[in-house]
């Protein structure tokens, strides 16, 4: 854990108060997305999700970074063109994965063989981020959190849920994120999609800011809690990429609200546990919803 994290938490402990989630190396921990029209970005996610905005960009300083909250607590964040890292065109949400050192990691990434896109640097106070590409071309960022420890309000309606790696072949792809982050994967399911795990990561919650997740898990699967994404071969007709995922009440109420705000149901899918809706949102960027069902639901 980081300095600044680890301050962070043995604060909040000391005084009662709620303790922050903070994220090990290796953990996707944050995702934004890039826009030109703030204003109609705000009003769909706002609509669909519930969201409430901040800006923080200070006033003096060109540009926007939108932090949406539920509930006070931070979700992602919506930036304008003048604070982005990605190249222009089709708006698209981009997956933070923790590192304890952005440089490092960043060299890293291209020891195995990716690119970096945006070289490391500071964010503010709030963290050190780059902008990086698999060997496959498929864009990621990483961040070294200081003030900013990363999404809080998680799994929960409104929340951030996982973001999802779609490859052409994803124990290739996972082979390149495992020398990078140490990630395990494994099937959980006979035909499933590969589970993404950092060893240790549920035992981590357990000890900081999720202390009931072994219990309220005990349905899944040994070290589900380890679980920090998941993997599978991209669909037809899409293309490789990190899609985001964004928890709902409702799957069916959520695409409904999404046509009524502007956006577009591309498709919907069901598991063991989950209804999801692939989406489109009126500037083009694509999310999915997904309704938790539990199990004998």
């Amino acid at each position: 854990m980081a300095e600044d994290e680890q301050h962070a938490t043995e604060a909040a402990a000391e005084a009662g108060a709620e303790v922050p989630r903070t994220y090990p190396q290796g953990v996707p921990c944050w995702v934004d997305l890039e826009v030109a029209d703030l204003d109609a970005a705000q009003a769909f996610y706002a609509g669909l999700l519930g969201w409430s905005f901040h800006d923080a960009v200070p006033p003096q300083a060109p540009g926007s970074y939108l932090i949406a909250t539920v509930d006070g607590r931070d979700v992602a964040a919506i930036g304008s063109p003048e604070v982005a890292m990605g190249a222009a065109g089709t708006p698209a949400w981009s997956t933070y994965v923790a590192v304890e050192d952005a440089d490092t990691a960043a060299r890293q990434v291209v020891e195995l063989g990716g690119a970096v896109t945006s070289p490391p640097a500071d964010a503010g106070p709030g963290g050190r981020a780059a902008a990086c590409s698999d060997p496959d071309g498929v864009a990621f960022r990483l961040w070294q959190a200081r003030r900013r420890l990363g999404a809080q309000h998680v799994n929960a309606p409104g929340g951030w849920n996982f973001s999802d790696l779609l490859a052409d072949d994803p124990e290739r792809s996972l082979a390149f994120y495992g020398g990078l982050f140490g990630w395990r994967s494994t099937a959980l399911w006979e035909g499933g999609d590969l589970a993404v795990s950092v060893p240790g990561y549920g035992h981590h919650l357990a000890t900081t800011s999720d202390p009931g997740i072994h219990e309220r898990q005990a349905f899944a699967p040994q070290d589900f809690a380890d679980v920090v994404a998941w993997s599978a071969r991209v669909p037809r007709g899409d293309h490789p990429r990190w899609r985001v995922t964004f928890t709902v009440v409702d799957r069916d109420a959520a695409a409904a609200a999404a046509e009524r705000l502007g956006g577009e149901v591309v498709g919907t899918a069901e598991t063991e546990m989950t209804r999801a809706a692939d989406l489109r949102d009126p500037l083009g960027a694509a999310l999915r919803v997904s309704q938790f069902v539990p199990p004998g639901g």
